[in-house]
């Protein structure tokens, strides 16, 4: 990444909405004609699938989704994203529920993906945002091998190497019934605030560049890319690096940003969910071509802001998704088995097998004692639910303190 050109149409395109304000203008002409695509989505509303969707408005097409071909189930809400003229394949994905952990790591050995790109943390603004899926290892006071044996898998955690803003992961994935195994590398992104966008995309940036530098954006397998839904960061993620890609092969002005998004949303449904996501991608578009990212230490302090680039600054207060998708019902979104997480976190609580942790059953609105019995059981999973995510916030933050702690004593 990196170039000798000071402005690019993309550049000038991006100062001309920024001086009139234009954003929220551009990113709804973009949301708008993206509605003329008319695909389907039957497997994410077929019944049996229904609670295998972190979000209800947050669907797979049909003709790009992710097929399993192990088990009983051959649904996960996952799209494969093609870009053939940048040369690059990705899966966006949304974050795994407990449920569909097992149906996540046999997406990643079916479709031989050597890298998971997971752009969020596990609980972000007091919500879960993706179920814990990989084994936090022994020195991180976790496992070291998490058995799936719903899919017949087993990762094994090997290494992590922490950079400022992102975690490395090395994990080992096996087949237990051919005892074939592979490699996998978890990149995971630590930096992008609850709310809004980052202020800056150097950071951003250097996590790109660590990615690009593995190698598996050109691996045999399309890159995992997932944060909670699976559109908004990682849609952000794949347009920044198949723009670069495109200007490194034909040259900065050989792009057209708002033309490249709408042929991806023809994969995947919503990728890129505010205007402030959009700006963020322009922005991180400029910057990665103004430096050769590849030469920055990923520990050194970030680098001042190119003079060239342009500096305004980005509205972070607003939320990350416009508008929030609506979740699962919450005791259904809870059923199933998981890996144990590591020793820090407590087990989830079991939730008792009540009318609202089953397949809802139409019932007569006359019923009143049957709605008040529902509400209240309603009530106490909700409940339950908040407890444990406060629990995890709070064994979150008490894990990230260590690890800078750990990060300080290496340096010593």
């Amino acid at each position: 990444m990196g170039t000798d050109n000071p402005t690019s149409d993309v550049e000038n395109e991006f100062r001309e909405i920024d001086s009139r304000h234009g954003w929220a203008e551009v990113f709804h002409g973009i949301r708008t004609e993206s509605l003329k695509n008319k695909f389907t989505t039957q497997a994410a509303t077929n019944n049996k699938n229904k609670n295998l969707n972190r979000y209800r408005d947050v669907s797979p097409y049909d003709h790009s989704r992710i097929i399993l071909n192990k088990g009983k189930c051959d649904y996960i809400n996952a799209n494969l994203v093609k870009i053939d003229k940048a040369g690059r394949r990705y899966i966006l994905t949304q974050g795994p529920l407990q449920i569909t952990t097992g149906h996540f790591w046999l997406m990643v050995w079916e479709q031989k993906s050597e890298a998971i790109i997971m752009l969020n943390r596990i609980i972000e603004k007091n919500q879960e945002k993706c179920s814990l899926y990989w084994p936090m290892g022994c020195d991180n006071r976790g496992e070291d091998v998490v058995s799936f044996t719903d899919v017949g898998l087993e990762v094994t955690y090997i290494k992590e190497d922490e950079a400022s803003y992102y975690t490395t992961r090395t994990l080992k994935l096996k087949d237990l019934e051919s005892g074939e195994s592979r490699t996998v590398l978890h990149f995971h992104y630590t930096a992008w605030p609850d709310f809004g966008v980052p202020q800056s995309p150097a950071a951003f940036l250097r996590f790109l560049s660590a990615v690009r530098r593995s190698g598996t954006l050109e691996a045999e397998g399309p890159a995992i890319v997932h944060c909670s839904a699976g559109i908004g960061r990682s849609g952000t993620f794949c347009l920044v690096d198949s723009c670069l890609v495109l200007m490194d092969k034909n040259g900065n002005n050989s792009v057209n940003v708002r033309d490249l998004l709408l042929e991806m949303r023809k994969f995947r449904m919503g990728l890129i969910q505010t205007a402030d996501q959009l700006r963020f991608s322009y922005l991180a578009i400029i910057e990665g071509t103004s430096r050769d990212w590849d030469t920055i230490n990923d520990n050194d302090p970030l680098p001042d802001e190119n003079s060239n680039a342009p500096t305004t600054e980005v509205d972070t207060s607003s939320s990350d998704d416009e508008p929030p998708p609506l979740p699962p019902p919450r005791s259904t979104s809870q059923q199933g088995t998981c890996p144990r997480p590591p020793a820090d976190l407590p087990p989830l609580p079991p939730v008792p097998p009540t009318p609202e942790s089953q397949p809802s059953t139409p019932v007569s609105p006359t019923d009143d004692n049957g709605e008040s019995n529902r509400k209240r059981k309603h009530d106490e999973v909700s409940n339950r639910i908040a407890e444990r995510v406060a629990e995890m916030k709070k064994k979150q933050e008490a894990d990230e303190k260590w690890r800078s702690v750990k990060r300080k004593r290496k340096t010593l």
